[in-house]
Parts: C-alpha cells; structure tokens; sequence
C-alpha cells in the first residue's frame, strides 16, 4: 500500500504560486458573481409575490422558478458526483475539519424532518389541485428529490478540497448555497406570513386589517388537508435549519477549491459523558420547565383574562434561565483564563464560518431587544409585564454577549489530549547487575559514571516527573469537567430557547407596547427580520457548542 507522502504534493496554501492564487480568486469571483445575481433576483421576487400591496407574481411563478433552481442544482451534483470527483487527481486533500460527524448527523436529522414536510406539502396540494396549479404539486415532490441527493452528496464529499474542473465546480456550489437561501428565504417568508395569519384570526386582534387577504375560496376534495397543513408549518424550522446547515457545508467546500492542506493527522475526538452530571441534570430541568411554559403559553396566551397572567409566566422563566447561562458562561470565560492550552491560529474555513454566524445571526436578538427597551423606555411603562419585558429584553443582550465570548475562545481551543503523556522510566535491579561477573562495569576505567549508571540516577528522576504529571492530569480535570458541564447545559438551554419560538411562540405580538409605539406594519417588519436570524442563532450555538464540548 502506497502512503500518501504530501511534500511531493504542490506547496501548502500559506505560500501559494502567483498563478495559483489568482486562479483561486478568479473562480471566486465568477462564482460569487451568480449567486449575488441569483440572491438579489430571488429576494426580489419573494418579497414582491409576499409584501407588495400590488402582487408582482403569483406563488405558482415563485415555485416555479424555485423549482427551476432545483431542477439544476440536483443535475450538478450528480455531475460532481459522477464525473469530477471520479477524475484523477480531481480531489488530493480532504478538510478533516470540514463536515464533521454532528454536523453531518444534523443535516440528515433536518433532512428527514424536511421530507416528511414535502409530503405533507404534496398530499395538502393535492387536495387543491381542483383549483390550485399543478405547480404547487411538482415544487414539494422536486425538493423532495433535491434534499436526498443534496443530504447524500454533502455527507460524502463535504471534506474535498477540488483540483479539477475548478471553475465549474466553483459555480456549481455557489448555484447550490444561492438555491439552499432562497428555500431558507421562501420558508421563513412563508413561516412569518403564517404566523400573521394567525394572530388575524384571534378575536379583538390588532390584525383585522389582513384577515380578507388570508382568506382563500379554494376548497380541499379530501379530509387530510387541515392535517396535513399544521403538519407542514411544524416542520418548517427543521427545514430551515436544514437549508442553513446545508449553505454552511456548500460554503466551506467552495472555499477548499484549490486549497492544498498539509494535514494528514487529525485529532480524533470521541464524545464521552462520564463524569457529567450536574450540567446536564440543571439543563433538562430547564427544558423541562420551558417544554411547560410553552405549552401553557400556547394553550391561555389568546384568553383576554389570562394573557397577561402567562406573559408574566413566561417572561419570569426567561429571566431565570438566560440569568443561569450568563452566569455559566461568565465562568467557563474564566476558567479559559487559567487553561494552559495553546490557541489554533492557523486557517480554517469552518471555524471561520462558525464565529461569523455566532455574530452575524445575534444581530436578530439584538435587533428586537434593543427596539423593546426604547419602546419601554420612552413610554415610562410600569405595568408588571413591561417591567419584566425589559429585563427580559437587557439579559438578552448579556447572555448573547457572554455566550458568544465563551463559545468563540473554546472553538480556537486545541483539542485536550485523550492520552496523558508518555514518560520512560528504566528499571534496574542494581544488585543483581553489580553481583553478576558477566554484567558490564558500572564504572569505565577512568571511573567515570557508565551508561548504565547514568540511566539508574535518571530513573530516580523519572518517578519525580512522572508524579508532577500525574499532579497535573489531576488539575486540568477538573477544568475539563468544569468546561464540559457548563458546555452542556448551555446546549440544552439553547435547544428550548429555540424550540419556543421555532414552534410559534410570539410574545413580542402579545404585550402591545412595541406594536403600538412603532406602529404595527414597522413592529411586525423589525420581528420577521430579527426572529428568524434569532432562531437560526440558538441552534447554531447548539452545534458549536457541542463542538466545544468535545474539544474540552
């Protein structure tokens, strides 16, 4: 067997060729030139067939050109799959920190949410077609198609660093990361528009302006419909997740175009849970506490007489659980102040990816937080609900801060060793080896210290060392097993924090302050922005920390 010997390979990225790198960056260029095209059509034709009073194009001509989308991005990565990574030489280096195995785990997670939703989809425009286009029918059935061989294709090839066929490649991936946000676009869209829909449809609303436009004369020919309706608006947050997990692996690949990785010898990290407890038990406390706030909320929120009674509820367990996590955050911060390990500075286009994201979707929480604090603020509120709105809304801003700091300085942590480090100590019966005739001479015949010698009085030395490193595995354990229990708990945290306003929870609709400060068409604008970026932001800490958690 042949070992692959990476110095007969071309130099590493870090002193590229002239040629070479201005190959790279006129593949970026072109590529990154269709997808803004393709963004900035797409973007428009979403938000003019969603928002305009005077429609631009109907639903069926945005499915059809997502549809179109699909249609080509699906045919490229069979290409890839079929032809380009078949070539010779055509892929030489693999990323081993590029897709890995939860974020892999993930994506087919998400995957399989977003099937069962385009089922759904088809069987509910099936029983519409009487009087919907048959459009509505093809656009869940391709995507269907697209999110097998998407998942498929990304679990495979999601490492390659691609030689050949650059340039095709590099459109390619941008065609694919330009279709997965405008599925994001079109869902959250889609998701917001519901959400309005639903909040018109409750008795003395401040909504009644949109409840003709949200209503259809279009009659369903079998029972399923209304079932299959709520099903699909469920999975909607699994499957935009699922476009955004999609859009980071397709981006790290279109970075690895060209590269060339001098890494042959990844840590390998394996996911243990001895030893912590108390994290995870204060963590499944806390998801079970919101499972059943959020249930109530869902259930008493719309009564007029106890509306204000489950805000006050809700807003209560928010205090509670983002204090918690700012705490745990504040003091893995500190516990990276006494951590000895060294910090990763070489490139990587993940981790780079990682901290973008982290910062770029809190903007969202930041947006509505500091909207609400104005809005309070500026009105002098004293009503109990406002009161704990702001605070809610202040803690937000802190525990966004203090998480984002704890999670970015463990992901440029290196990895702790599994394997406490190896020290040689000889052993040597001296008496034996001075009263045996045939054993060497302790001494040369200068009567300097022999070889031998030399290696008893080291040996001696050698259980010293051996005991000071044994002191200090013993140490960083407990770092280690600090760092873990704050990383857990701050991931199931994350996961309720999403999972309430995922799956519908609105309070930003309930308290009326902001919508009557800002007016309600500028109020529903800033919370259809911010909250999808919001959502986006808990479940993409979720993966990084669960990052950080193996690495510590």
């Amino acid at each position: 067997m042949q070992t692959l010997s990476y110095s007969s390979q071309p130099p590493s990225p870090n002193t590229p060729s002239t040629p070479h790198q201005q190959s790279r960056n006129s593949i970026r260029l072109l590529s990154g030139i269709l997808a803004v095209n393709i963004l900035l059509l797409g973007s428009a034709l979403v938000c003019g067939a969603a928002f305009s009073k005077v429609k631009v194009l109907s639903d069926e001509e945005i499915h059809i050109y997502l549809t179109i989308l699909l249609i080509l991005t699906t045919a490229w990565m069979i290409f890839y799959m079929v032809h380009t990574a078949s070539r010779t030489q055509a892929v030489l280096y693999k990323d081993s920190h590029a897709g890995p195995i939860w974020l892999r785990g993930g994506l087919v997670l998400f995957g399989m949410a977003s099937l069962i939703m385009d089922v759904f989809k088809t069987g509910y425009s099936t029983g519409k077609l009487n009087c919907e286009s048959p459009v509505k029918v093809t656009f869940p059935l391709v995507q269907l198609v697209f999110v097998v061989v998407q998942t498929y294709f990304l679990w495979v090839h999601s490492k390659d660093c691609v030689q050949k066929q650059s340039n095709i490649t590099g459109c390619g991936l941008m065609l694919t990361l330009a279709t997965n946000l405008m599925l994001w676009m079109s869902a959250v869209t889609d998701e917001s528009l519901h959400q309005t829909r639903e909040e018109a449809s409750k008795p003395n609303g401040s909504f009644d302006h949109l409840r003709d436009g949200s209503i259809s004369g279009c009659e369903c020919t079998h029972g399923a419909c209304e079932i299959f309706e709520k099903g699909f608006y469920y999975l909607y947050p699994f499957n935009i997740e699922y476009s955004l997990f999609a859009s980071a692996m397709t981006y790290v690949m279109w970075k690895n175009i060209g590269r060339e990785i001098d890494d042959c010898s990844p840590h390998k990290i394996s996911f243990r849970t001895k030893g912590v407890v108390f994290g995870v038990i204060v963590g499944l406390l806390v998801v079970i506490a919101g499972l059943g706030v959020f249930v109530v909320y869902e259930v008493e929120v719309t009564g007029d007489a106890s509306k204000e009674r489950v805000l006050i509820m809700y807003y209560t367990f928010c205090i509670v659980g983002l204090s918690l996590m700012s705490l745990a955050s504040l003091a893995g911060s500190v516990i990276y102040r006494f951590d000895k390990r060294t910090v990763v500075s070489t490139k990587n286009p993940t981790r780079s990816l990682d901290v973008a994201l982290l910062l770029g979707a809190a903007l969202g929480q930041f947006l509505i937080s500091y909207f609400s604090i104005v809005a309070i603020v500026a009105e002098k509120a004293t009503r109990t609900v406002s009161m704990l709105n702001l605070t809610c809304s202040c803690l937000i801003i802190l525990q966004l801060c203090l998480q984002n700091l704890f999670i970015i300085e463990g992901l440029h942590k290196q990895p702790y060793h599994a394997e406490p480090p190896v020290v040689s100590v000889v052993f040597i019966n001296e008496g034996t080896s001075r009263s045996n005739p045939y054993s060497p001479s302790l001494k040369n015949d200068n009567d300097e210290p022999s070889p031998v010698e030399n290696s008893l009085e080291r040996s001696s030395h050698s259980h010293d060392f051996s005991s000071t490193t044994h002191s200090s595995s013993s140490r960083m354990s407990w770092k280690r097993r600090a760092l873990k229990e704050i990383s857990g708990f701050l991931l199931l945290c994350n996961v309720i924090f999403w999972i309430i306003p995922a799956f519908g929870a609105r309070p930003q609709f309930e308290n009326g302050l902001e919508e009557w400060v800002y007016g309600f068409s500028m109020w529903v604008a800033i919370v259809n922005i911010g909250l999808p970026f919001g959502i986006f932001y808990r479940m993409h800490s979720v993966a990084s920390l669960f990052e950080v958690y193996l690495t510590s």
